[in-house]
């Protein structure tokens, strides 16, 4: 048996819920190994295909949705033709509902959302599309190593034409900010803290707000290309914007809000998920 590896193959980007922390934005690494007999060429599997096929068929299955354990306690799920409806409740004694199509949702049978359970998923659900010859598929999920600030959050963009207008698909992410060329770290820490599993909103799409249990809630809402897209969550979790949480704005938004607080050029390095972000710059008087 030969085995195969694709290191770095994909990063997912996706959001879950979870009884303690809420709704939490993910970023995870995937590596694979296929494990099998050599084939007329002399492969395994073709690596383009492994790069298209595999890559493809993961990224559609995780990608940009919300994961929810249908074992968590307290949780209700309802199918509405295409339309799914969540309720989620909370241990703090908050609820998260959620309304949308169901592609933008996968169910996990579990109480909560482990690597251990996508990995499996994956796993059985990619060696059925690949040829005979391959024995054994392995995934490997995992965080990026992060030395320094990050945090977890969740958005959603109306106005994006692919799978980022899902309203609840979120990111683990490293934040940089500098002062007059200087790293503060101190304050990366504190707004990684702020931002921490928090939801990042375009004011617009928030339509109402309730209490439940004497908790202030807030109802998001919009419409986009894929259909009708609706959320309630604790308002204590959502940190407002005056524009698309796009990761240029959000970067840009941040340096603004911080250049209030702090005199001179800030530059605000802000990641959306792993490798890839925006920067913002703002300077105060």
């Amino acid at each position: 048996m030969t085995r195969l590896f694709v290191d770095n193959l994909t990063v997912i980007d996706f959001s879950f819920l979870d009884h303690e922390r809420g709704v939490v934005g993910e970023s995870w690494i995937v590596d694979i190994e296929l494990i099998g007999e050599l084939d007329e060429q002399g492969m395994v599997f073709d690596f383009g295909d492994v790069k298209k096929q595999i890559k493809r068929y993961i990224d559609a299955e995780i990608d940009h949705r919300l994961l929810v354990p249908t074992e968590s306690l307290g949780c209700k799920i309802q199918f509405l033709g295409d339309v799914v409806s969540i309720d989620f409740q909370l241990s703090n004694g908050g609820q998260i509902t959620h309304q949308s199509p169901s592609q933008a949702i996968v169910l996990v049978d579990a109480a909560t959302v482990e690597m251990t359970h996508i990995t499996q998923r994956l796993q059985q659900q990619i060696k059925k599309i690949l040829p005979q010859n391959v024995g054994e598929v392995v995934i490997n999920l995992r965080q990026e190593q992060i030395d320094g600030a990050s945090y977890q959050y969740t958005h959603g963009l109306q106005k994006h034409l692919g799978n980022c207008q899902r309203i609840a698909h979120g990111h683990r992410s490293r934040i940089e900010i500098s002062i007059d060329g200087e790293r503060d770290l101190l304050l990366e820490a504190q707004w990684a803290k702020r931002l921490e599993d928090g939801y990042i909103v375009t004011e617009q799409h928030i339509v109402g707000e309730y209490e439940h249990n004497s908790i202030l809630h807030s109802r998001l809402a919009y419409t986009a290309e894929q259909g009708d897209f609706e959320m309630s969550l604790p308002s204590e979790r959502l940190f407002h914007m005056p524009m698309e949480t796009t990761v240029e704005n959000i970067a840009g938004y941040l340096a603004t809000v911080i250049a209030k607080e702090h005199k001179g050029s800030v530059l605000v390095k802000a990641f959306e998920g792993v490798a890839k972000g925006a920067y913002g710059e703002c300077c105060s008087a």
